[in-house]
């Protein structure tokens, strides 16, 4: 195990190493396939995997995705059906998130996005008004989500300059 220090002065403590960090987008039963198929055509992601809730295929005309892993840039974002049961990763309420996309053709990928059904928040913001003076702009998916579409940051130095 690596050691880190927490604060100036601070005893040594044990680290876990964490391999990665995926974003959990969830919403309402049973809109999950929806929005898999969604952030496909809207994003280029690609399905990695998908796990469909055990207890409800057979009662439910629809089965329930437990979980399914988009691979969209090189994040993976993972999916799945709010359930309310004990078997459920999560069982709290829909939250919206906020995610950033970069690309270097924020037009045309915004506009790909609003085909698919995103909603177009607002205008293109440019220079001090935008993420490290790039250009950045914002789409709403179906599912309550804000997608901020960016151009890659410039670097500090750049932005100081």
């Amino acid at each position: 195990m690596a050691e880190v220090q927490n604060g100036a002065g601070a005893e040594k403590l044990s680290a876990v190493a964490f391999t990665a960090v995926k974003p959990w987008v969830v919403v309402d039963a049973p809109k999950a396939s929806d929005a898999v198929q969604f952030y496909k055509t809207a994003f280029g992601a690609e399905e990695l995997s998908r796990v469909m809730h055990p207890k409800r295929k057979a009662d439910q005309e629809i089965p329930l995705v437990l979980s399914a892993e988009l691979k969209i840039g090189s994040a993976i974002v993972v999916v799945s059906d709010l359930i309310d049961d004990d078997s459920a990763p999560v069982k709290s309420a829909v939250t919206e998130g906020v995610f950033c996309l970069e690309t270097e053709e924020v037009e045309p990928a915004l506009s790909q996005a609003v085909n698919a059904g995103a909603t177009a928040e607002g205008e293109i913001s440019e220079g001090d008004s935008a993420c490290c003076g790039g250009r950045v702009g914002k789409v709403k998916d179906p599912y309550g989500n804000i997608w901020l579409i960016c151009s890659p940051p410039k670097k500090c130095a750049d932005v100081a300059a």
